[in-house]
């Protein structure tokens, strides 16, 4: 069975927006197919659509949200439930965002909850960046302490080699007369 492209799957739908099948993604994305099967069984994608043949159809919010979960994990060295509690609290973020746009006059209160809802979400993600930071801040101390003391034994061992070698003196090799042949006396 053929599968349709991204400009054939966009033919094929009324909406406008793009949409890219797995293998597009994967590519587009540095991210595997695999990979990207496991963040949607994790919660970390929204389940894509699907053609009519049951393949995914990925948006450009999707390949967006892909490239954050791959930022979050290379760059930063995220485990995939931290990912998920920044990708959470992003979403809920651009939700807030979006309502904004449907009511662009809103009232003062509602000014107010949006504004309270995108500091929860923001305070949820800065949590999540202050533990790693806090983690790695204690990783680097241990790490230089570890290093500290390998430089201190390594200097221990350095001055008991110094010691046991012999002054310039007593370095000098001295001569031995040859042995006397048995019964030359």
């Amino acid at each position: 069975m053929q599968q349709m492209t991204s400009d054939a799957a966009e033919a094929a739908d009324d909406n406008t927006e793009p949409k890219y099948q797995i293998g597009e993604v994967a590519s587009r994305t540095g991210v595997t197919q695999r990979a990207l099967r496991f963040y949607e069984e994790k919660g970390l994608l929204q389940p894509p659509e699907r053609m009519e043949g049951g393949f995914r159809r990925y948006s450009d919010d999707d390949v967006t949200r892909i490239e954050f979960v791959k930022k979050l994990q290379d760059l930063l060295g995220f485990t995939l439930s931290e990912i998920k509690e920044m990708v959470d609290a992003e979403e809920l973020r651009q939700q807030v965002i979006a309502s904004r746009q449907l009511d662009p006059n809103p009232g003062l209160p509602a000014r107010l909850e949006r504004a309270g809802r995108i500091i929860d979400a923001l305070q949820r993600q800065l949590d999540v960046v202050e533990r790693k930071a806090d983690a790695l801040i204690e990783m680097r101390s241990e790490l230089r302490d570890r290093l500290g003391m390998i430089h201190q034994r390594k200097s221990d061992i350095v001055e008991m080699l110094e010691a046991e070698q012999p002054s310039d003196e007593s370095a000098k090799p001295t001569k031995r007369r040859p042995a006397a042949p048995a019964g030359s006396n």
